[in-house]
């Protein structure tokens, strides 16, 4: 069975060799030596001031939500995973629905704008398959309007825009390690910023507020294991060896399927220096789109529908905003199995089956 994505494992060895440290120890939670060991070789790597390591990566937007003290509307992206939409939720904020750009399938700054009200506190973008947004435009539109910007950068470790990790971008950015990301604890996440005041929130939410018996705020659990943490220490020293094999894949991909009636993201940039972390196709129909799943799925290769639906369409909301751009987008388009050791062979099969699905 091929799946969309596949999970790195470093050497069990070398990873039972980090997390005996902890074991030894017997500290194998609330800010171990290897959860901080971790903070900080991830500061030095993302080049950022204020870098928490997390439960996961939802539990951080809720957190950024909160520490930038928002209320009212959040302008967002209709195209993200659902936990974007949810933290905003969650944190009884609105979320008001921008809709995207056709080609970086990011939040299209132009439709953010129109939107902003007195209720508008701040903007929420979503680095989408790890591509950048349009940050000089954001940020303008945010500078003119005092609001706050969040970044969340689920899929955007590794990424480099003008000269820059991406996460190191807005009031404050975050980013999942989930197992099937580039870069992961098993479960985890973190949330970056270079403001002081931010980060001092922020390092006190994650641990209920308080530090041994003094009290300073509200807070929450969102503290995470010397297992996590070894496991992200293990991982960091290959992640150049995995974006440079999925550069690979992603160019043997796109020219396997150059000329083909079908949407392909675009990476040329000279600014950006992509983490290719995911390779999406969008058809020229939801049918035929369809199809094309059915028959990848007969050859046991599973793509995702990722994102579907556009969260504009989620059931439980009652959404005002017109988002017919990503509307289209989410009911045509799929992300292709993209992993650090996936088969060339597997590779050109699914282009193979592609091409012969639209030429029927």
């Amino acid at each position: 069975m091929i799946n969309v994505t596949k999970t790195f494992l470093p050497p069990f060895e070398e990873y039972s060799q980090v997390l005996k440290r902890a074991w030894d120890k017997g500290w194998i939670t609330n800010n171990g030596e290897l959860v901080q060991e971790l903070e900080a070789s991830l500061k030095a790597y993302l080049g950022v001031k204020h870098l928490f390591f997390t439960t996961n990566g939802t539990i951080v937007l809720q957190m950024a939500i909160k520490a930038l003290d928002l209320t009212g509307q959040v302008i967002t992206t209709p195209f993200s995973y659902v936990a974007t939409t949810n933290s905003i939720l969650w944190e009884g904020c609105q979320p008001i629905f921008a809709d995207i750009d056709p080609d970086s399938f990011c939040i299209d700054p132009d439709k953010i704008e129109p939107l902003i009200s007195s209720e508008t506190k701040a903007i929420l973008a979503t680095h989408v398959y790890g591509m950048p947004c349009d940050i000089e435009g954001i940020h303008a539109i945010a500078d003119r309007n005092g609001l706050k910007v969040i970044y969340d950068g689920a899929h955007a470790f590794g990424t480099v825009y003008k000269g820059k990790q991406l996460l190191s971008y807005g009031d404050i950015s975050t980013c999942s390690f989930h197992a099937t990301k580039i870069f992961h604890t098993v479960e985890g996440g973190c949330i970056i910023t270079n403001n002081d005041e931010i980060a001092r929130k922020l390092m006190l939410y994650r641990q209920f507020g308080h530090i041994g018996d003094e009290y300073f705020s509200v807070g929450i659990n969102a503290k995470n294991s010397e297992f996590h943490a070894a496991m992200g220490i293990s991982n960091l020293k290959y992640i150049q060896g995995i974006l440079e094999k999925r550069k690979e894949l992603f160019d043997d991909y796109s020219q396997q399927l150059k000329g083909v009636d079908i949407q392909l993201l675009s990476a040329g940039s000279t600014d950006l220096h992509y983490n290719h972390s995911y390779f999406p196709v969008v058809f020229s129909s939801a049918g035929m789109c369809s199809k094309v799943i059915e028959n990848l799925n007969k050859e046991s290769i599973y793509p995702r529908r990722y994102f579907y639906p556009s969260l504009s369409k989620l059931p439980f909301l009652e959404t005002l905003q017109s988002t017919p751009v990503s509307n289209s987008i989410a009911d045509r388009v799929i992300c292709l199995p993209l992993y650090h050791d996936l088969d060339k062979a597997i590779l050109s099969r699914v282009c193979d089956i592609i091409k012969a699905t639209l030429s029927c």
